[in-house]
C-alpha cells in the first residue's frame, strides 16, 4: 500500500485548539438549559409551598380546638 497523504504531526496547541472549540460548544449548550432548568425548578418549587400552605390549613381545621372560657 502507497500512502498518498503526508502523515502530519499534531502539535499541542492543535489539540487546544479543538478543546476550546469543543467546550465552546458545550458551554453554550449548557448555559440555554440551565435558564431552562431553573425556570422549572422555581415553578415546582411555588406548587409545593402552595400545596403544604392548603395541607397545613386543613389539617389545622380539624384539629382546632374551641376553648371557651366564662367569667362567674
Amino acid at each position: 500500500m502507497a500512502q498518498t497523504a503526508k502523515t502530519e504531526r499534531i502539535s499541542r496547541e492543535d489539540i487546544e485548539a479543538k478543546l476550546r472549540a469543543l467546550q465552546g460548544d458545550i458551554q453554550g449548550k449548557v448555559e440555554d438549559r440551565k435558564s431552562t432548568v431553573m425556570v422549572v425548578a422555581g415553578g415546582i418549587g411555588v406548587i409545593l409551598v402552595i400545596v403544604f400552605f392548603l395541607l397545613g390549613r386543613r389539617s389545622g381545621k380539624r384539629r382546632s380546638t374551641v376553648v371557651e372560657i366564662r367569667r362567674v
